[in-house]
């Protein structure tokens, strides 16, 4: 933890959360940083790769030089040269430096979080659909616990577990998570058939059920489930096509494409449906 005013201290996240971050790169990161670093180019002089430096600014790992994702990518992507080339020249056309890019929504930055770290310390995903999930009276899951006992509610949350114990005669545990906290979720045997491709399949789901308190334990007995992945493309803004594609394509994305496919829309597509975790299933 690290000391500083106020009340609390800071827990950094490590580089290792970086999806593909090599850690050769890493060392030399750490290694050459005696003073702290000003700009992109001082990671690139001293010797963190091309790879490294654009999966940290899809990261964006850059802040803490007053550089958000979007204009580190810029950076990087704009200073792809040989360095020594340009040794003591003057800088490249100035204009490069004053170029104003479009500022990227919160729920945009998010969903590149959970892209390329599985995880955001900026909002929470649910947090974005929360109006759109009121209005169908879908409780958050920290209102729960003010609830009656054997009252029926609405909830919806990202899918974190799913357990179907050999043991429990057929009955699945999930637990959901929203932008207040967790909910733990009891599913019957024959609403398991009934609802199986929402509850194996969602990444988003809506539980309509039965309330059940018992003392500090909450659960909501399930009636019916419904997938509501869908709300969660509402977070990038894909109507934009002039906006610079912030996520990057893997070679092996590349080659996966059948002819003729757009593969600046075909990320976009990954962007908005595939980058949540799938929940960890134990049998």
């Amino acid at each position: 933890l690290e000391p500083g005013a106020g009340k609390y201290f800071a827990l950094r996240m490590g580089f290792r959360q970086i999806k593909g971050i090599r850690q050769e790169d890493m060392a030399i990161l750490i290694e050459k940083r005696t003073q702290p670093y000003t700009g992109v180019d001082d990671l690139r002089k001293g010797g963190v790769s091309e790879s490294a430096l654009e999966k940290l600014a899809d990261a964006d790992a850059f802040r803490s030089i007053d550089l958000d994702r979007r204009q580190a990518l810029w950076e990087v992507s704009a200073k792809d040269r040989n360095i020594a080339l340009y040794e003591g020249l003057a800088a490249a056309d100035p204009s490069e430096k004053n170029i104003a890019l479009p500022q990227m929504k919160t729920s945009e930055h998010v969903v590149h979080d959970y892209a390329t770290t599985s995880l955001s310390l900026k909002a929470h995903p649910v947090s974005f659909v929360r109006e759109k999930l009121s209005l169908l009276h879908i409780r958050t899951t920290k209102e729960l616990a003010k609830g009656r006992d054997g009252e029926n509610v609405k909830v919806a949350g990202l899918v974190l577990v799913r357990q179907r114990p050999g043991t429990a005669g057929g009955i699945c545990f999930m637990t959901i998570e929203d932008e207040t906290g967790y909910a733990n979720v009891v599913i019957f045997e024959k609403l398991f058939e009934q609802f199986r491709k929402e509850i194996l399949q969602s990444k988003l789901i809506m539980i309509e059920g039965r309330l059940q308190i018992e003392g500090e334990v909450v659960h909501v007995i399930v009636k019916r489930a419904h997938d509501f992945s869908k709300m969660l493309r509402s977070l990038t803004d894909s109507s934009n096509e002039e906006s610079p594609l912030v996520l990057t394509m893997s070679r092996a994305d590349e080659k996966s494409l059948p002819p003729g496919v757009n593969k600046r829309a075909q990320v976009r597509v990954v962007a908005n449906e595939e980058i949540f975790p799938g929940a960890r299933n134990f049998r």
